[in-house]
């Protein structure tokens, strides 16, 4: 019973982070492009990284949102169907 829950907390995280990963990808490497324009052309302005960052996220987000619900779905489907196993 308690390794079915350890399991399933594990799975939980897991599903969070594949969730997460998109964004937080798309953050990182636009990050990466503006730092590098800005280490290039020496401008230090903090709107330009900030912009590009929250739009590109914001488009990867909205891009890979079916992906996203179709995973949350399967997993909370798996988790209704877990249930009757919990129960002893």
């Amino acid at each position: 019973m308690e390794a079915k829950l350890i399991g399933l907390g594990v799975e939980t995280f897991k599903m969070a982070l594949l969730l997460a990963l998109p964004g937080l990808l798309a953050g990182m490497f636009l990050g990466l492009a503006v730092s590098i324009f800005q280490a290039t052309t020496q401008i230090n302005e903090m709107t330009l990284s900030f912009i590009p960052k929250i739009l590109g996220v914001a488009s990867v987000i909205v891009l890979t949102m079916p992906w996203m619900l179709n995973s949350m779905i399967d997993f909370t489907t798996s988790i209704f169907n877990m249930i009757p196993t919990f129960i002893e």
